[in-house]
């Protein structure tokens, strides 16, 4: 029996459970509980009404969660327990990527199933253009394009796809697609709570916060909790129709906060295990986190997994388990560089706007109803979600939009699918340390192509997925078929490019190099023995969680 035919009798079943006659013991009853069953079973496998047994989806999605922050994906420092077992009970596909390195294109492609080179989205929303880039002080070679800064209506999103199916849809979270004319509600989300422009949690973790699509809390309250209480409230409503809710954090982007309590759990967690002589080494251009021992970070980790376990505990409270897909994953790699240095995504090298694994590979989990389960060895992408949706409910037929991402519903199936080619455009520096490039993965080869300097780098990532020996030379025939592929992808998508900055100064950006090295490094170490001190703490308040009464 395929996914399909399971997700629904699964959901008839449970109808069943609910007719009163089912425990009478007349023989009436049981012929006509027989009858029931075998007419609707009909029903189910000949699909000829599959639209009344649609399941719900719940699509949870984290904001800078690394693929090692997770206890199933190998952290012996962070707890997360309830993500644990949505992971137990989910496909796991442990060759999951993001669309991008960075938040909004790979939001743009998870919404649309199509990569940054097509919707055009090439880096976060607000990121600076152009010579704005100068005002970074990075004094780069290249200055990168403009690009779009609103999700273009043109393109079909998961939700309008599913109104097309009769579905209700909710939002609740993280937006960072556009400005006001460009919001979830612009897009096919009914409701939205939290989404709009910012891309970071203004007011921070605690109430109050600023947030005008979010009816203000009470003092204290916590983000991750309360968004996940509103997705619940959604839940435990009346529905009519089946329903598409999609809860995206803020966590565990920066700026890290969290409770002096779970600082202090963390605190001690890393001091029990010993505390390395250091936690960071430099990168080609900023100095990375190489330790996971952040207590901070623990903590908001930490409550982004409860909030996850209230969102479950509603779908089985409400009898609403077996009949709802449940996606969880992340937008890119963990922070290990820039912004807040959070996390190490070690052994997978880099992070959060980085060109290796650790920027790019995420947990990716999908929960069927029926129960199977299992780690899935293929390599995916965030736009592979609309399609594996639609194909979940019935309905990838009948879109009539472009995608680029494939259904992973014959791949859970244990059918197999044929290799194919995955695609990385991000004609940008970032504010992370990464550089601008372009990669394809192609089966067991990934080759990354550098704007500043035509620089190849090609790895087995079958052999080594820590990207530590570069083959562009000893494999010249993989690099430049590689090359080629990448090439015409780029071409017919019409991509735009990085320039060279006219006023680069070389000695400038060694000046900058250097201050990463000594001045910035010797900080970071700092204030990582500060921050797992006896007694530390950030202000008074612990940003807003301590609320004083009057």
């Amino acid at each position: 029996m395929n996914l399909n035919n399971l997700i629904i009798l699964r959901a008839l079943n449970l109808k069943l459970e609910k007719l009163k006659f089912v425990n009478c013991k007349s023989a009436f009853s049981k012929v006509l509980l027989f009858a029931c069953c075998s007419f609707l079973i009909s029903i189910s496998l000949n699909a000829q009404d599959q639209k009344a047994a649609h399941p719900n989806v719940v699509f949870i999605l984290v904001d800078d969660l690394g693929y090692h922050d997770l206890g199933i994906t190998g952290s012996e420092y962070y707890e997360t327990p309830h993500v644990d077992q949505l992971g137990r009970s989910s496909y796991r596909f442990t060759q999951g990527y993001a669309a991008s390195r960075v938040c909004s294109p790979s939001r743009a492609s998870i919404m649309t199933g199509v990569t940054p080179a097509v919707h055009g989205i090439t880096d976060w929303i607000g990121a600076p253009e152009g010579e704005k880039w100068r005002s970074y002080g990075r004094h780069t070679q290249l200055l990168p394009p403009e690009y779009p800064h609103d999700l273009s209506t043109e393109l079909l999103t998961i939700p309008e796809a599913l109104k097309t199916q009769g579905y209700e849809t909710f939002f609740a979270g993280k937006w960072h697609l556009g400005s006001e004319g460009s919001y979830p509600e612009d897009h096919g989300f009914d409701i939205n709570v939290g989404g709009w422009e910012s891309g970071s949690p203004k007011g921070g973790y605690f109430a109050p916060y600023v947030n005008p699509n979010l009816e203000q809390g009470p003092n204290g309250e916590n983000l991750s909790l309360r968004l996940a209480k509103e997705t619940v409230n959604y839940i435990e409503g009346a529905h009519d129709k089946p329903f598409f809710a999609m809860l995206c954090f803020y966590a565990v982007h920066g700026p890290i906060q969290t409770t002096e309590e779970k600082w202090q759990k963390y605190r001690n967690k890393a001091q029990a295990k010993g505390l390395a002589d250091h936690g960071y080494e430099m990168e080609r251009r900023l100095p990375i986190r190489t330790i996971q021992d952040n207590p901070v970070y623990g903590g908001l980790v930490e409550t982004m997994d409860e909030a996850v376990g209230l969102v479950m505990d509603a779908l089985q409270e409400q009898g609403l388990a077996d009949n709802t897909i449940v996606i969880f994953t992340s937008d890119h790699g963990g922070v290990a560089s820039g912004d807040n240095f959070s996390t190490s995504n070690l052994p997978l090298r880099g992070g959060k706007g980085y060109q290796w694994e650790g920027g790019l590979r995420v947990p990716y989990f999908i929960k069927v109803p029926g129960g199977a389960q299992g780690d899935i060895d293929y390599p995916v992408s965030g736009i592979d979600f609309l399609p594996t949706i639609m194909d979940m409910v019935g309905a990838e037929k009948e879109i009539k939009s472009p995608i680029e991402g494939k259904s992973l519903v014959a791949v859970m199936e244990g059918k197999g699918e044929k290799d194919r080619a995955l695609y990385w455009h991000y004609p940008h520096y970032g504010n992370q340390g990464g550089d601008p490039s372009s990669i394809i993965r192609d089966g067991k080869w990934k080759l990354i192509h550098y704007y500043e300097n035509d620089k190849k780098e090609v790895y087995n990532l079958e052999v080594d997925p820590e990207e530590k020996v570069d083959l562009s030379t000893k494999e010249p025939k993989v690099t430049a078929q590689l090359m080629k592929k990448l090439n015409k992808y780029l071409e017919k998508n019409n991509v735009r490019y990085p320039y060279a900055d006219l006023e680069y100064d070389a000695k400038e950006e060694e000046k900058v190099l250097n201050r990463a090295k000594t001045v910035q490094l010797e900080k970071l170490e700092n204030d990582r023995v500060k921050m797992l001190t006896p007694g530390w703490q950030p202000n008074p308040d612990w940003w807003g969680s301590k609320v004083t009464k009057d």
